[in-house]
């Protein structure tokens, strides 16, 4: 299943890379015919998208490659680069935009063929919208960063495409040469939000910063597969490169357990996570034996060495699960509102 998610995944990237080089063509020839800057800023935008695309097929086919030796976590973080890399190529293309706005509003020349040139535009509208909704959602399915990039940056592309039409249709309307110029300019500080958006994300995921997201989908799936003898789960780690996912945390567990039983409900618990997610999914868990202190919290029936009454469950969310330390601990300051 993970072979041909990965194989779908180059397959639209691929896609996404031929109609790049096919619509930057088409961009370039309306520019040739109408000698609008907001034309030729759009089509400067479209080689980015070339570029772009280019590298996110190279970055989830090497995303898709095993672990080896050198890469021990896989090759799934080659996507934030990716995405990165993209948003960079972004940013320097909306400077170029808007330098060449400013020009051409200081110095303004005549502008001709608009509709012809707009029929080429409104094909490449059609084309990126589709192409960038399919990436986006299978972006978001197969939780790979550089096809939603992609995808995002097409439909960004598509958006500001669209606000060109418009602007043509008022220079048609009022004969305003200068609206050419100032849509040019919007344009351009449009792609350096998004371009900026792209890379924040990118250094993001470098960075191990936690995808708040992804770790509520965890938590909610240990909560809603909660069993009797998962008496304490925290230091809980969740990080998505590509397609993977790696998960790291303690799993408190009776004391009194033979070590078989202990690796079995400790399987029990991978597979229960690994059943959520579509990508591969890695896990390690520490197993701590339970205290004294858990008997007030722990739901293990007919418990042959408790010391105390159970008295309430442990609430399970993202901010409890993360801390490096046991919930009981935190728990036993409120216990004596329940005594």
């Amino acid at each position: 299943m993970q072979i041909n998610q990965n194989k779908r995944k180059q397959r639209l990237i691929l896609l996404s890379f031929v109609a790049s080089i096919v619509l930057t063509g088409m961009k370039f020839f309306a520019y040739h015919i109408t000698s609008s800057t907001a034309i030729l800023s759009d089509a400067l935008e479209s080689i980015i998208n070339v570029i772009a695309s280019g590298f996110a097929f190279y970055s989830i086919y090497l995303s898709a490659q095993p672990k080896d030796r050198n890469h021990p976590y896989g090759h799934g973080k080659i996507e934030f680069f990716s995405a990165g890399f993209e948003g960079a190529l972004i940013m320097i293309a909306s400077l170029f935009i808007i330098i060449e706005g400013v020009r051409r509003l200081m110095e303004p020349a005549p502008i001709d063929n608009l509709e012809q040139g707009s029929l080429f535009i409104l094909f490449t509208i059609l084309v990126n919208t589709v192409i960038g909704y399919k990436l986006i959602i299978e972006g978001r399915r197969s939780h790979s960063m550089a096809l939603t990039a992609d995808g995002r940056h097409l439909l960004s592309d598509s958006i500001s495409s669209l606000a060109l039409i418009l602007s043509v249709g008022l220079i048609l309307v009022t004969g305003l040469t200068w609206i050419d110029s100032a849509a040019s300019l919007l344009f351009g500080v449009f792609l350096a939000f998004n371009g900026f958006h792209l890379v924040s994300k990118s250094v993001a995921g470098l960075m191990d910063a936690t995808d708040e997201k992804l770790l509520d989908k965890v938590v909610q799936t240990l909560n809603a597969n909660k069993k009797s003898y998962w008496i304490d789960v925290h230091n809980l780690r969740v990080q998505q490169y590509g397609s993977d996912l790696h998960i790291d945390c303690h799993l408190t567990l009776p004391y009194y357990w033979e070590l078989q039983k202990v690796h079995e409900a400790i399987h029990k618990f991978e597979n229960t996570i690994k059943d959520s997610h579509t990508g591969e999914t890695e896990i390690f868990v520490h197993a701590d034996p339970c205290l004294q202190e858990c008997c007030y919290f722990c739901r293990v029936e007919n418990c042959p060495v408790r010391q105390h009454n159970f008295v309430h469950d442990l609430e399970w969310d993202a901010i409890k699960l993360v801390k490096n330390e046991k919930l009981y601990t935190d728990a036993q300051i409120n216990l004596k509102e329940y005594l």
